[in-house]
């Protein structure tokens, strides 16, 4: 019973983290280089609280600005990731094969 919870759980957060990302895709607003220049400030506080924006130039996408990721909470993330899957081995006993760099 304790893996199913598990494996429901995953699968949701799995979805919802989709759901999101498709929503974001459908709600980015898309500007004019010429509208983005003249309103620039604008644009960049909206990308900064966490919507992202399309800036074409005659039609042709020209890049997508989105919120700043916070890289301490990414890194984090990242560790307690690998964290969970390390294996701690005896590093602290000295081997008794030479190492090329002494050579």
């Amino acid at each position: 019973m304790c893996l199913q919870n598990g494996i429901v759980l995953l699968l949701s957060v799995y979805l919802y983290k989709h759901i999101v990302q498709s929503y974001l895709v459908l709600v980015m607003q898309t500007i004019n280089i010429s509208d983005f220049r003249a309103n620039l400030l604008k644009y960049l506080e909206k990308a900064n609280s966490g919507e992202p924006i399309s800036v074409t130039s005659n039609g042709k996408l020209l890049a997508t600005i989105s919120p700043p990721v916070n890289q301490r909470a990414t890194a984090k993330q990242q560790l307690r990731s690998l964290a969970s899957t390390a294996k701690i081995h005896d590093v602290t006993t000295p081997t008794d094969s030479d190492w090329d760099a002494l050579s």
